[in-house]
């Protein structure tokens, strides 16, 4: 079984007690010139490494955060991780990953075993299933640091990063009517969560700034953000099947998008239908049917989230006041898909 070295190490091998090799570590005037470098040679032998948890009773801080999204194969998120782990090493952070799998009971069991592993603060994406957030608000009045990212919700007063949602689903939809389409659809994700609510504002601003507005029949939802192929094929049918036709898309969510093109490959003759989804996925422009997308900056939303967590673990004074910081996406549409 590995045995990391440790101080009583140290000084056995040399003779010396234990305090002095803690004191030679930490170049204390209390230890000679000789000892220190002999010490400090044999700690570099035998690869010694300072014990975290004994700092961090000294310290009261782990050094590490913990992050909790629904699912690291999701592009997005695991480019939101990327932003975050490079502001939380230059910090000297770790970073403890955790997936809900978009499931309510597994994101409580993460959180709880993020604080109880003592993390120093939690950046959190909300799960699609998650209504009731007890959970979150409990360990906030207990005084955990906390940000939220993306998936973002009220009950909870601390900062909060997430996309424009509504200018980007705005934007989305009346590029679509200025190129004539006039009957177009919504599939968001779970119809609780921020970025469907925000988007599904945005698409109908712009339909309303038509004089249009959303039709019952155009709008749909998928509770468990695309996880279920299922779900999303009876989505997606039900739409290409809605009366008045439906001659655009605007798909609400990146596992939703991916999932809409994979059902969409199964239809013998579906109707010529113009979507423009959420994605951040790297093979996009691989995929066939091929869609136009909105790219959120993910990266640069991980790192704004982890700044702003870290901020809060290292502040000396009480944080009072707080902000939602909103970070533009991209809209890349294929002009393949105008409407003839």
């Amino acid at each position: 079984m590995f045995q990391a070295a440790t101080i009583k190490h140290i000084a056995q091998a040399l003779s010396v007690s234990p305090s002095t090799v803690s004191r030679a570590l930490r170049d204390s005037h209390e230890v000679s010139t000789d000892t220190k470098k002999l010490v400090l040679e044999y700690a570099k032998k035998i690869n010694y490494r300072s014990n975290p948890n004994a700092q961090s009773l000294k310290s009261r801080r782990s050094n590490a955060i913990g992050v909790l999204v629904a699912d690291v194969a999701n592009s997005f998120f695991s480019q939101a991780i990327n932003g975050i782990e490079s502001v939380a090493y230059d910090k000297g952070y770790h970073v403890i990953i955790t997936q809900s799998h978009d499931r309510y009971d597994r994101e409580v069991i993460n959180m709880e075993h993020l604080a109880n592993r003592s993390v120093d603060g939690l950046l959190i994406s909300m799960s699609s299933q998650t209504t009731d957030y007890n959970h979150v608000t409990d360990l906030h009045q207990k005084g955990l640091p906390m940000v939220f990212f993306d998936r973002i919700i009220d009950e909870v007063d601390t900062f909060k990063v997430t996309t424009d949602n509504v200018q980007s689903a705005f934007e989305a939809t009346s590029l679509l009517l200025e190129k004539g389409f006039r009957q177009i659809g919504f599939l968001g994700n779970a119809p609780q969560l921020s970025i469907t609510i925000d988007r599904l504002k945005g698409y109908g601003d712009a339909l309303k700034r038509y004089g249009l507005g959303p039709h019952p029949d155009l709008v749909s939802y998928c509770y468990e953000g695309g996880r279920n192929y299922d779900e999303v094929k009876m989505a997606i049918t039900a739409l290409f099947s809605s009366e008045p036709p439906m001659d655009a898309l605007l798909i609400g969510s990146d596992q939703i998008s991916t999932e809409a093109v994979r059902v969409l490959t199964t239809f013998d003759n579906p109707r010529k239908v113009t979507i423009i989804g959420f994605s951040n996925s790297e093979v996009i422009d691989l995929w066939s049917p091929r869609i136009s997308y909105i790219r959120q900056n993910a990266v640069e939303m991980g790192k704004i989230a982890a700044q702003k967590l870290i901020a809060l673990i290292e502040s000396k004074y009480p944080v009072h006041e707080f902000e939602t910081t909103l970070v533009s996406s991209e809209l890349h549409f294929l002009n393949e898909n105008i409407k003839e």
